[in-house]
């Protein structure tokens, strides 16, 4: 009998071999999560032959988990060890205290692992509730019992429910439960009619459904009865119902009765409360699985549910708020909702909630606000709200540091808002996480954040501070981090102390310049010389030194290098042209026509046409360089065409160089006179050439009946010119000779220029022009990118 059961069961091995088993303990460790001992032990197992000899062999590496059910705080460590050993034929004796140690460290162990357990709670983990609990196990087979109690009063009602949801809650029933329109239709039907009668009735429907929700292939099941709605309605309700037992509470406080009575109110208003918090919890959460559908979304906007939402938000249940604020922020990409928000007081809401001690909810809270951050109007609400400090504050958290500074970059875009981080301890905290990088990257969120609090003046001077500067310069030098360059450049734009510290830098940025860096490092480094207005700075020195003065006139061709290099280029020729000595120089070089080639070239960019007139303004200032401009160029001529464009820096621009040129050159002067007349009053010249004359208009006749004005008189008429009050009367007031007394600077303020008091007889103001605005920091067509929005 036996020789056949081996038959049966072993076909192609022979009978007369058998296995035989050994088993090699191996290490022995804790388990990472669970109160457990780890061995891992080794199998070898061999078939042996009819003579006793092996014949195969197979070695597998197996692993036994000791659960220690019994282990806590109180167990006799030593006593469990020995048990353990005796129990378990894969350790040995002799590893008996080794046994004891890892028990001894599990039990110490115990208290960081229940921290662990009391993880937070994230938004869609639904936990059960009050009023769950049951007497005996829901079957499914009992369905139809389970559906009859759904009949019954409000007790067998809510019963019947739970029952069901006790099913619902096992995904495995699901597709049961969903063939069984009967009680899903009887489920639907007591809540649309008892929902106001019982809290928990509504809030373990619900919840059945909710279950449903998780599933996207059910959320036609859940719109085929209308759930969605009449949650949205239950939701309205009960924040009416809030409302009032808020009111009620109050009037109680407020009236003459006894303490005992207040706290008694009191007592029953908390159980109220937890009761309706659960069924705003399963409500809102099942609605925010149904929101997946952008287009149930936008049915629940039409409905109002950001309103209901912000209205939540003063609710104290952290699981709640949670809730609430995960699905505000999910709405917030959406600019119909972010509207819908900025019209109520939700940023006022959600900053009272920065910081709090759950996680979870801070950290939800920031993202929300994160999304929020990108409308202006919603940043300066930020900032009202005195949101900037608690920012500040949570840079020093690692967990939620990256949004903080996220959401402090986007404040830091505003002008408005720049000074502002100059009174938080904001600026030590970014420069001390700057250094701490070392020769890493630096995040890209970081830097942005420092480039744009380097554009405000006072930022700046606490950057500076100490060995700041010094460090900043240390390391972009080094790492050539044209990014770093980026905020120096910026710190570098401003005037007073920290202007002056640059210059132990200058050769070192100098140096920069005839290397063959990368672009765009080398357009931050001319960009930060470019900045350097320094009276006592040597420039003739620093362009011989390194050599320059070749490397400024071969990057002033047209399409010798990237548009923004020949930029900045022209930008250092305007502020090394200050200097006599370095005007005179660049003149001999022939940078002149170049820039007059590249002003040819780039005539449609008025960044480009401001700063080159910038440089023809710095050299006519001095003798050398202004005798070539005027006799040796045609860029008076291109400044007169330039006198009238549309761009009104470029004017002003233009006009204070002309106004030098024609103080200068007598020649320049009159044609400079003829075009400013000829353009100021070319409408009323127009209509004297074009209009017929007819005795209806004797005004315009002399005594001898000749026309009053001929076209080739009109400029040898003094009194049709304009003064700073208007026409010059005919009385002879001011003397015909006005323009040309202005002219030679009998008018003129300091260094040849209009005073500030007086206009320029053309209706400008007359004050000597500094760097055109846009040569400071960023081009204002191209603002500085970093991963998902913009900054100046």
């Amino acid at each position: 009998m036996r020789k056949k059961l081996i038959l049966r069961k072993w076909p192609l091995i022979e009978i007369y071999r058998c296995k035989y088993r050994k088993y090699k303990g191996g290490s022995l460790d804790v388990h990472p999560t669970e109160k457990a001992l780890v061995v891992q032990y080794e199998v070898e197992a061999t078939i042996l032959g009819e003579m006793g000899d092996p014949m195969l062999g197979e070695r597998k590496e197996c692993q036994k988990i000791i659960r220690l059910k019994s282990l806590n705080s109180n167990t006799d460590i030593a006593s469990l060890a020995r048990k353990v050993v005796e129990e378990c034929r894969l350790i040995s004796p002799s590893r008996l205290p080794e046994v004891e140690q890892l028990l001894f460290y599990l039990q110490n162990r115990k208290k960081s692992a229940e921290k662990k357990e009391k993880k937070q709670i994230k938004p869609r983990d639904l936990t059960p509730f009050e009023g769950m609990e049951l007497d005996e196990e829901a079957n499914i087979n009992s369905i139809d019992d389970y559906i009859e109690l759904l009949y019954e009063d409000i007790p067998e009602k809510i019963r019947g429910a739970t029952l069901i949801l006790h099913l619902a809650r096992n995904p495995d029933n699901l597709e049961e439960l969903l063939q069984n329109e009967t009680a899903l239709g009887a489920l639907a039907r007591v809540l649309r009619e008892d929902w106001k009668q019982s809290v928990d009735l509504a809030t373990t429907i619900i919840y059945v459904f909710f279950c449903f929700s998780s599933f996207s292939q059910f959320h036609g099941l859940i719109t085929h009865y209308k759930i969605g709605v009449l949650c949205m309605s239950i939701i309205e309700h009960e924040l009416k119902r809030y409302d009032l037992w808020q009111d009620e509470l109050l009037k109680k406080k407020k009236a003459d009765i006894l303490s005992k009575e207040y706290e008694k109110a009191l007592k029953k208003y908390h159980g109220l409360l937890t009761k309706q918090e659960q069924l705003l919890r399963v409500a809102l959460y099942l609605l925010l699985n149904l929101s997946e559908d952008t287009r149930t979304e936008l049915k629940m906007r039409n409905k109002n549910i950001v309103h209901l939402l912000v209205k939540t938000l003063d609710r104290d249940s952290e699981e709640l708020l949670v809730l609430v604020v995960s699905f505000l922020k999910k709405l917030s990409i959406f600019l119909e909702n972010k509207n819908d928000m900025a019209e109520i007081d939700t940023v006022e809401k959600l900053v009272k909630l920065v910081p709090c001690e759950h996680e979870d909810l801070l950290n939800v809270t920031l993202r929300l606000l994160l999304n929020l951050s990108f409308d202006t109007g919603l940043r300066s609400k930020m900032v009202q709200a005195d949101l900037l400090p608690k920012l500040t504050s949570l840079l020093g958290d690692e967990a939620q540091r990256q949004i903080a500074m996220c959401i402090l970059y986007h404040i830091s875009m505003d002008d408005r808002f720049k000074s502002m981080f100059a009174y938080t301890d904001c600026i030590p905290q970014v420069m001390k996480m700057l250094f701490d990088c070392g020769e890493e990257r630096i995040d890209a969120e970081l830097i942005s954040f420092c480039i744009n609090l380097a554009a405000n003046k006072r930022n700046a001077q606490i950057m500076c501070e100490g060995n700041g500067l010094k460090m900043l310069m240390k390391r972009a030098l080094k790492l050539k981090d044209p990014l770093m360059m980026k905020m120096i450049r910026n710190i570098s734009q401003h005037d007073g102390p920290s202007k002056n510290l640059f210059i132990d830098y200058v050769g070192d940025l100098a140096a920069q310049i005839g290397l063959k860096e990368e672009e765009e490092f080398v357009i931050e480094c001319l960009g930060t010389l470019s900045n350097l207005t320094i009276p006592d700075l040597d420039w003739e020195l620093v362009l011989k030194e390194y050599n320059l003065v070749p490397y400024l006139k071969d990057h002033l061709k047209p399409g010798s290098a990237e548009d923004d290099l020949i930029l900045e280029v022209v930008i250092m020729i305007g502020t090394v042209s200050m200097d006599d000595s370095c005007a005179v120089m660049l003149a001999k070089s022939g940078i002149i026509p170049a820039l007059i080639e590249l002003l040819n070239a780039q005539q449609e960019d008025d960044e480009f046409v401001c700063q080159i007139v910038y440089v023809f303004y710095q050299m006519v200032f001095h003798q050398a360089t202004r005798d070539v401009i005027i006799k040796e160029t045609q860029a008076p001529a291109y400044l007169i065409d330039l006198m009238h464009d549309k761009n009104a820096e470029i004017r002003k621009v233009c006009d204070n160089t002309l106004d030098i040129i024609a103080e200068y050159d007598v020649e320049w002067g009159k044609k400079i006179q003829s075009e400013k007349f000829r353009w100021h009053n070319s409408q009323w010249l127009e209509m004297v050439e074009n209009r017929q004359m007819d005795e209806a208009e004797p005004f315009m006749y002399g005594d001898d009946g000749e026309p009053f004005l001929q076209n080739g008189d009109i400029l040898e008429r003094p009194d049709l010119f304009y003064s700073s009050d208007g026409i010059i009367p005919v009385d002879g007031a001011i003397s015909p000779e006005f323009f040309t007394d202005f002219q030679n600077g009998d008018l003129l303020g300091p260094h040849g220029f209009p005073s500030s008091s007086l206009t320029d007889g053309y209706g400008q103001t007359g004050v000597t022009p500094v760097r055109p605005a846009t040569a400071y920091g960023f081009r204002p067509d191209e603002p500085f990118y970093y991963g998902y929005t913009t900054s100046r």
